[in-house]
């Protein structure tokens, strides 16, 4: 196996496309930033922008902001800008809401769309807020609904002429694997079903080609390689086509076709602002509106191809060089079967990534065993990748994961 060496990773620093971009965030010094998987390091521009919402818009024009700085438009404006990174048109992506909710409008919506078919297919492995969903909803309706839970490998021989909905994520959360996207949804389609997809661990990270798959729903999160902020609004997609049949549950005013005429009775908007519902949180919106400039004027296939470069070379390295310390790969070899991250199962992966933390290396841990490493093409250097994975084999090395203070568990890990 031939590993990059360190003057290897220099020469791709050099000559890196997207080398601009780093410059666009706020990095401390001294620290490896592994994490922006789950969340996104701040992009300088988010300050100035929350400055004069915050300030100007907000402090100064008060409530005419709604019209005067078009706050009435922003989960739109930010949608389409989204749309460009996950392969949708104009006026098919809305910026609203978390995930959790946006999963609820886009199952409960869909369900009655497929009126005669009673099976929601899913990833056991799949993030479970997903599945708690698909459970709260089942519960709602009294219990119609299968969730039919299985392993990637058993997924085809699960989606049969019963299945209403596929609901899986195209990167799995803890393995960094990646469905294939096409071929499930064309699996999907040639059974009937609908297909939505929960781009998390997706967007922003390497092009989604939503549209090219002929994708039916999905949705996505703001705070993690889109950069918008901690519990950052999340976004949905709903395919063209199905914009005028699709009926959110959640039909708040938002969402109706006139919503200042204030009529008693509900009337969908006839486009994607439909699946809005309350009113718009225009801070949050703005901070994310703000961080997706990073992305304008960046080629999507150069987030693609050093996606694939920095998960490649931290394999290499880390395998070639460091073996022997009880870290197992978990994450697929092959770069057409794995997002924007890498993980190692190690049997004290918790105290392991609390030391490597402490070393200024940031990643994170998902239970029970994974040391979890998310790439980021946009402000992460090729000489990241050697200098973690030095840390890495110094803290496993001189063992010093085993300090009691690894070992206490955070609230969050």
């Amino acid at each position: 196996m031939y590993a990059p060496s360190r003057d290897d990773l220099l020469a791709l620093d050099a000559e890196d496309p997207l080398g601009r971009c780093r410059d666009l965030f706020n990095l401390p010094d001294g620290v490896i930033y592994l994490d922006g998987n789950s969340l996104g390091p701040l992009p300088k521009a988010v300050k100035s922008r929350l400055a004069d919402v915050i300030g100007n818009q907000w402090g100064r024009d008060l409530i005419t902001s709604w019209n005067v700085h078009d706050w009435v438009n922003l989960p739109q404006r930010v949608g389409d800008k989204i749309a460009r990174l996950v392969g949708a048109d104009a006026g098919e992506v809305i910026a609203c809401d978390s995930t959790s909710v946006n999963i609820f409008k886009l199952l409960s919506g869909a369900l009655p769309m497929r009126p005669d078919r009673t099976v929601i297919v899913s990833d056991i492995d799949n993030f479970p807020t997903d599945l708690y969903v698909a459970q709260g909803i089942n519960e709602f309706l009294g219990g119609r609904y299968e969730l039919r839970l299985v392993k990637a490998d058993d997924l085809a021989g699960a989606i049969d002429e019963n299945t209403a909905i596929v609901m899986l994520t195209e990167v799995n959360y803890r393995t960094g694997a990646r469905y294939d996207m096409n071929a499930i949804t064309a699996l999907a389609h040639g059974n009937g079903a609908l297909m939505l997809w929960d781009l998390a661990h997706s967007a922003g990270a390497f092009p989604v080609q939503l549209n090219v798959c002929n994708v039916d729903l999905a949705i996505g999160c703001g705070y993690k390689y889109l950069n918008g902020g901690p519990g950052a609004p999340a976004f949905l997609f709903v395919a063209r086509r199905y914009q005028q049949s699709i009926r959110p549950v959640l039909s708040g005013w938002f969402g109706h076709a006139a919503p200042f005429d204030f009529t008693p009775e509900y009337a969908p908007a006839a486009d994607l602002r439909r699946m809005l519902c309350g009113t718009p949180g225009i801070l949050g919106l703005a901070a994310l509106d703000a961080a997706l400039d990073v992305f304008e004027g960046v080629n999507l296939g150069d987030v693609a191809e050093k996606s694939t470069a920095l998960t490649g070379a931290f394999i290499e390295r880390v395998e070639s060089e460091y073996a022997g310390f009880d870290l197992k790969l978990v994450t697929p070899r092959d770069p057409t079967e794995r997002g924007s991250q890498v993980c190692f199962s190690h049997p004290q992966a918790y105290a392991v990534m609390q030391a490597l933390i402490a070393r200024g290396v940031i990643g994170d841990f998902r239970a029970p065993d994974i040391l979890r490493f998310g790439f980021a093409p946009l402000y992460l250097r090729y000489a990241d990748v050697r200098n973690a994975v030095t840390a890495i084999a110094d803290v496993l090395r001189s063992e010093t994961w085993r300090d009691p203070r690894f070992a206490w568990r955070n609230p969050v890990t």
